[in-house]
């Protein structure tokens, strides 16, 4: 799916989802096709669901994001090691802006 056809099968949700479809782009990551895993009331409970998938399969490419984002801004994040971001600690992967 694209982001436009979540946002009209999903409205005003938290969602979890999954990149099927991306590429890098100026700093940036471009999700061209996304995968609807499930659908939440509330950011703590997908981002609960969002840490254990991402634990099981940490090589896939899973976002949480609210259906109210008209575009996806998501900033790429370097990590130098073990947990450390390289980029701005400020940056709000996923979250409504």
């Amino acid at each position: 799916m694209k982001w436009e056809e979540v946002r009209q099968c999903y409205p005003h949700q938290w969602v979890l989802v999954e990149a099927v479809q991306a590429h890098s782009e100026a700093g940036k990551r471009i999700v061209d096709q996304l995968s609807v895993i499930n659908t939440f009331a509330d950011s703590s409970t997908a981002l609960n669901q969002y840490s254990q998938l991402h634990r099981q399969w940490p090589e896939r490419e899973y976002f949480v994001l609210h259906t109210d984002r008209e575009l996806l801004d998501i900033k790429e994040r370097h990590w130098l090691g073990i947990g450390r971001p390289l980029s701005c600690p400020n940056a709000s992967v996923g979250h409504p802006v």
